[in-house]
């Protein structure tokens, strides 16, 4: 087991970012931009329109140039934005991550060229390079290149693209986490005294056992977010039709096409994930059924996170949190434990509980250096599972720094979130054999995995049920709150039917979810990829210790590898297989069943 007598973490803790930059004062952060700006624009003169002239090695050697650019922009880049995150009320910080996020552009703008001229060679030339052995290791880079090659645009019309985004889509999706981050709350007192005002705070209050307190703090927030309707609507659609638009000049046939190509997911993997779900609605509807029978009360959408024992679960201090994701890690691997144990006496997590900080949490990669955490820590078990997520990340982008260059650190999403909840199902295993003697507690980790599992499984591609719907109807023209509240309601009542009542604040709820603004159609991603973990984490079961170096292997291949070969080859899960979507579906109905037999 990790010992962690040495990390004394009496409060949740704040990062320390000094191995980017000291402060916005550092006179390093200006002259490493220069330097950047300087090496940018010598790269441009070196090879722009020559690139169908390189040999293989030239190309290697302007690859590995391009990588070490774009290393040193994220760092630039991470400094403000990290400290934006933690603080978006920190005005500084606001500016500095636009002069940064200007800057960079301006440098993605310079090297654009590169990009562009190999996708227009030749067949045959760019043929010759894919099966250089020289670039053996830059071949699924390649492979995605020749993939866009089809959806190009000039380089005049691609830096002006770049450019619109600093006042174009980014800035809106920007404008939205500046907005959320400036509001205020309804503050909302339980019955022993403890006053929660900030959305983190409110958001740990769904779990609590009181039902009037759960419907307060559920009704703060959404008052906020009704409050704002219109104008998140506004953002929405704005950001909506900009993806309309670079589809139209780039012959994408829609948004979804757009980001499957990048996600590496066919339609018909992404199809069958919607359809099997849906499909399985009954799951979520007899879960809630139950759980309303348990409780005397119908669930309603504020209590779907209530706790089943009439005895709240005791608090979780940040100190007990921290030891027992460690000695759970530790029982898998104990060198992947020593390496999330870095994490702590490094201070890379920032888990203080503040006002004016980002919702929800992150893992941010700094190739090169490390990956910093961001979330914040309640002292409930849900925190520590948000914890356990993250560290998942942080761990898979360790082992991919280890192994992997710049171009291939960025591992395609459904592997990407595959070692956070591989993690979470370490935690619960862990837990569930500490609670042997503590019924109540281990029914509630029994009832949080299901409700984890619903989650993944059926909110979160009745999120993408809603983008589906979002970017049809923009190719149809502008749409408003209206459409998007009734959308919204429609869709979750489809996936609740009788067993939840839906309350009429939850039309708003969506506006809630970043990641429709940051990227659309992610969320059906996080159901894909717990599909394949809860395949690996059933293999690691059933094969024990021998499971393990596949595993890491996984990992460690990041964004080189074609997902699909990359989980057939390393663990032998097949993500195009029906049947491993079916197993998924069937754990759920499982863990459903040994829980009923309990009631």
């Amino acid at each position: 087991m990790v010992q962690s007598a040495s990390i004394q973490l009496e409060n949740p803790q704040e990062w320390d970012l000094s191995d980017l930059y000291q402060s916005f004062d550092d006179p390093r952060l200006m002259q490493d931009l220069e330097a950047l700006q300087q090496t940018a624009a010598n790269f441009r003169d070196n090879y722009r329109g020559k690139v169908k002239d390189l040999s293989a090695e030239q190309v290697l050697d302007c690859l590995q140039q391009l990588e070490a650019i774009s290393q040193q922009a994220g760092f630039l880049y991470a400094f403000p934005a990290l400290i934006f995150a933690a603080d978006t009320r920190n005005a500084e910080a606001k500016q500095m991550q636009d002069k940064v996020m200007e800057a960079v552009t301006g440098i993605e703008n310079q090297l654009l060229f590169f990009d562009l001229e190999l996708k227009s060679l030749d067949d045959q030339k760019f043929a010759e390079l894919e099966s250089a052995s020289v670039l053996q290791p830059y071949q699924h880079y390649l492979y995605n290149i020749a993939k866009f090659r089809p959806y190009k645009l000039s380089e005049e019309v691609e830096q002006t693209r770049n450019q619109d985004s600093l006042t174009g889509r980014q800035a809106f999706i920007n404008l939205r986490s500046l907005h959320l981050g400036e509001q205020e709350y309804d503050p909302v007192t339980t019955p022993d005294g403890k006053t929660c005002s900030t959305e983190a705070e409110l958001s740990a209050l769904l779990f609590h056992p009181d039902r009037d307190v759960r419907y307060e703090a559920y009704q703060s927030v959404r008052k906020v977010m009704q409050q704002h309707n219109s104008l998140y609507a506004y953002i929405l659609n704005t950001v909506a039709q900009d993806h309309k638009l670079e589809n139209q000049m780039r012959g994408y046939e829609s948004t979804l096409q757009k980001q499957l190509l990048a996600d590496e997911v066919s339609e018909p993997v992404f199809r069958a994930i919607m359809d099997g779900t849906k499909s399985r609605f009954d799951l979520w509807q007899r879960y809630y059924t139950l759980k309303g029978k348990a409780l005397g009360q119908k669930i309603r959408t504020c209590d779907v996170y209530a706790p089943w024992g009439n005895d709240p679960v005791p608090p979780l201090s940040y100190q007990q949190g921290v030891d027992t994701l460690l000695a759970a890690l530790s029982q898998f691997d104990v060198n992947y434990a020593r390496r999330a144990e870095e994490f702590f006496l490094k201070n890379w997590v920032d888990a203080k509980v503040r006002p004016g900080k980002r919702g929800g949490a992150f893992c941010w990669y700094a190739h090169g250096k490390h990956s910093y955490l961001l979330l914040s820590y309640t002292e409930d078990y849900n925190s520590l599972f948000t914890l356990a997520h993250e560290m998942g990340h942080g761990l898979h982008f360790a082992w991919i720094g280890d192994r992997q260059s710049y171009f291939n650190s960025n591992p395609p999403m459904v592997l990407a979130e595959i070692a956070s909840t591989f993690n979470e199902l370490l935690l619960l295993d862990y837990l569930l054999k500490q609670a042997e003697d503590n019924p109540q507690l281990k029914q509630a980790l029994i009832t949080r995995q299901l409700e984890d599992q619903l989650n993944l499984l059926f909110r979160q591609s009745t999120v993408s049920r809603l983008e589906l719907a979002i970017h049809d109807r923009v190719t149809q023209g502008s749409f408003d709150q209206s459409f998007v509240n009734e959308q919204w309601q429609s869709l979750y009542q489809d996936l609740c039917g009788e067993a939840v009542e839906v309350l009429p604040e939850h039309q708003v709820d969506w506006a809630r979810i970043g990641h429709i603004y940051f990227k659309p159609f992610y969320c059906y991603q996080y159901t894909a990829s717990n599909i394949v973990s809860l395949a690996c984490y059933q293999k690691y079961r059933e094969v024990g210790k021998d499971f393990i170096p596949g595993y890491m292997e996984l990992l460690a291949a990041g964004g080189s590898l074609d997902q699909v070969k990359a989980l057939r080859q390393y663990v032998d899960v097949d993500l195009e297989n029906p049947a491993t979507i079916a197993a998924a579906l069937k754990y759920v109905e499982g863990l459903l069943d040994q829980l009923q037999a309990t009631l």
